[in-house]
């Protein structure tokens, strides 16, 4: 492990990853039974990024995430309730219901989406880091996104504009390989992408992102310069997807070996061995938090199961509005 860290930073980044892991294990299963509907985009073998990016911002940063996000938003603090509840299109979800597992989004902790478009919240991560800008906050933003949003036209607008303005943005490229089911070197001429975004005269380098104390080092290391006035940087965190790219895919483009061979530098379990290995975690130990962690996924799933969806008469709310001066009802 890279830059280890005080113990208790490096046990908090085993709990948060340990979190998403079994709270996306027990997503495929409420998917599985039809509890959970629409698409559905795992993480799992990416906790590394999650927890390691997250953990180096203030609750004062903004985070715009893509849509495969449950990760983001649990290591964010969005309460794992309100998560499942929204994925369940309950009126407690955090977007009330009406996103889904692909928009999750909480304005009270600034993260801003969830994005079921490649490469949509690049754009709305700059325009943030502008606003914070203009009105002389010294805040960060954070834009987390796959290798596939390299491809799209977006990308590249918006680190030429954030360049050029010399915006407060960290660009967190999650490189799992694979653009849905097409390999990078299948689709990029160029395989290097922290050299792509340097290019534009970002400050770029890649990052083992199987490895989370490398991340949160890295990360913290971006936030400190683009919060410093040392304009943008872009973090290639070369990581793995263990499953599929979503509930729908057959995944059949990846060899087996090449998916075991990842999964050989789980990074959980990488973390849990360093820590064993220095003595700060026991069998004991794991297996108080494992049961720490079941029971509060047990009591989100029942929270959500028991919250009410939205009244059908106030699903126009937040949708369509009266124009100004006019009223309802007959000769109206």
């Amino acid at each position: 492990m890279s830059d280890p860290g005080p113990a208790a930073d490096r046990t908090g980044l085993l709990t948060t990853m340990l979190r998403i892991r079994r709270f996306e294990e027990r997503c495929v299963e409420l998917y599985s039974a039809g509890a959970i509907r629409g698409f559905l985009h795992l993480c799992v073998g990416e906790e590394a990024v999650a927890a390691g990016v997250l953990a180096a911002l203030t609750p004062d940063d903004a985070v715009v995430s893509t849509y495969r996000e449950h990760g983001h938003a649990l290591a964010r603090g969005v309460p794992m309730e309100s998560l499942l509840a929204e994925m369940f299109g309950r009126v407690t979800g955090c977007s009330r219901g009406r996103g889904g597992s692909m928009h999750l989004f909480d304005a009270s902790r600034r993260f801003y989406g969830g994005n079921a478009i490649v490469a949509g919240g690049i754009p709305v991560a700059v325009g943030l880091a502008l606003a914070d800008r203009l009105r002389g906050r010294p805040h960060v933003t954070a834009c987390l996104f796959g290798d596939g949003a390299v491809a799209e036209g977006e990308f590249h607008e918006s680190l030429n504009l954030a360049a050029l303005w010399h915006l407060p943005v960290v660009f967190c490229c999650e490189n799992n390989r694979y653009a849905m089911g097409t390999a990078l070197a299948r689709s990029h001429a160029e395989t290097d992408l922290a050299l792509r975004a340097g290019s534009y005269g970002v400050r770029s380098w890649a990052v083992d992102g199987m490895d989370v104390t490398a991340v949160r080092a890295a990360t913290a290391l971006a936030v400190d310069t683009a919060r410093a006035g040392g304009g943008p940087c872009f973090l290639e965190l070369r990581t793995y997807r263990f499953r599929a790219h979503s509930m729908y895919d057959a995944d059949r483009y990846r060899d087996r070996a090449e998916v075991e061979a990842w999964r050989a530098r789980d990074p959980v379990e990488l973390l849990a061995a360093a820590l064993t290995a220095d003595g700060l975690l026991d069998e004991p130990g794991r297996k108080e938090l494992e049961e720490a962690v079941g029971r509060e996924i047990d009591e989100a799933v029942r929270a959500a199961e028991a919250a009410p969806v939205e009244p059908v008469e106030d699903l126009p709310r937040f949708v369509t509005t009266e124009p100004t001066g006019t009223t309802t009802g007959a000769g109206g």
